[in-house]
């Protein structure tokens, strides 16, 4: 099959579902819940707009009104009672290829559990920031058509439409964080893989539990901790890792603030309700994350709310993981058709599983029957 798109990009290969390594051996009732959750805001769209609204030309995901029809049979009595002949039944799976090979980076990300406090007071003195009124962001597809799925943000200084502050600029008083806090973190390391991550269940001194969700981030580019280490000397790329990377930042408190504000990516925060503790955050797809069975991916190439067939080691692990997954979600360093962040879930056992993660591992994309026979 040829690439589907004119754009550099993925080609996709049909693979039968008797050909997926591991198939038969997975739970696909678990992956239909998943999807199902994405269903319902796939049947409360338009049925003319795309699956995804930001994603590019890379693969043809279609329409909502392509996905719809199996939408609706996937909340049907025979596929609750038989989810892996559901997906059998109503898609195929393709094989995703980039252009340097089947393979690409996975990796894990997890909702942190942190103490937090509401009101800044005693050793709450990191905030946790709500989206500023200032901060636009601007979609260049609606300047340029060859710029879809491409955006920019800042905000208006003088008439004219400037980058905004980076990291080193707001925690320096670029912004009033006494305007804008959400929540107030005792440990600003903490605060920082927060926004690494993108969300929180915060630990709060009367016992209870809130959560903070990304809102919006400041559009500067996204530099890993880890490479910066690297770069410098400190770590090797065989030990970096979350748990190193918070070592060394431990170890060497004066150096701390230059090599986190080395990432000029600054993420804004909404305050949620943990409505229920056995999901994760809402991410970018628009629903509440499974974990292990929802998947970060480049929404330049992949279509949130589509399933797909993962496969990769997973730490601990000697042989691969093998499993159907659903792309709800999306990151600053997830770039490429093959590149993928496995959603790990909440609290610090998930963290040390994320931190852990990365390996080699492989996609195949599963589309509505009649949307595949448009790709061939």
């Amino acid at each position: 099959m040829s690439p589907v798109s004119e754009n550099p990009g993925p080609t996709l290969s049909l693979t039968g579902f008797e050909a997926l390594p591991g198939w038969a051996e997975d739970d696909q009732g678990a992956a239909l819940q998943t999807f199902r959750r994405s269903c319902e805001r796939i049947l409360a769209g338009d049925p003319a707009r795309p699956l995804d609204v930001k994603t590019g030309a890379a693969i043809d995901y279609g329409t909502l009104g392509d996905w719809q029809p199996v939408c609706g049979q996937a909340n049907a009595p025979a596929a609750l009672a038989d989810p892996r002949a559901f997906f059998e039944n109503h898609f195929q799976a393709f094989a995703v290829e980039a252009e340097n090979g089947p393979t690409g980076l996975m990796t894990g990300y997890f909702e942190p559990e942190i103490d937090a406090n509401l009101t800044r007071e005693g050793p709450y003195q990191t905030p946790l920031l709500a989206k500023p009124g200032d901060l636009q962001r601007l979609d260049l597809g609606e300047f340029d058509p060859t710029l879809k799925g491409e955006t920019i943000r800042g905000r208006l200084e003088g008439g004219r439409f400037v980058p905004y502050p980076d990291r080193a600029a707001i925690n320096r008083g670029a912004l009033v964080p006494g305007d804008l806090a959400v929540a107030w973190v005792r440990d600003p390391v903490d605060a920082f893989f927060v926004h690494i991550q993108g969300s929180a269940r915060l630990k709060l001194p009367d016992g209870s539990v809130a959560r903070v969700g990304f809102a919006e981030k400041n559009g500067r580019p996204y530099t890993a901790i880890g490479k910066v280490l690297i770069d410098r000397g400190e770590l090797s790329r065989e030990n970096v890792s979350m748990q190193t990377i918070r070592d060394w930042l431990a170890a060497n408190p004066e150096e701390r603030e230059t090599v986190l504000e080395a990432n000029q990516s600054y993420v804004f925060f909404s305050r949620r309700n943990v409505t229920d503790p056995t999901l994760g955050p809402t991410g970018a797809g628009g629903v509440a994350l499974t974990p292990g069975r929802s998947l970060a991916v480049d929404r330049r190439v992949h279509a949130l709310g589509a399933p797909l067939w993962f496969e990769a080691v997973l730490p601990g692990d000697a042989d691969p993981t093998r499993k159907l997954m659903v792309a709800q979600d999306t990151g600053s360093a997830i770039r490429g058709s093959v590149r993928g962040d496995y959603f790990w879930g909440s609290g610090d056992g998930a963290g040390d599983r994320a931190g852990e993660m990365k390996s080699d591992g492989k996609f195949w994309v599963l589309l509505p029957t009649a949307l595949a026979a448009k790709q061939r």
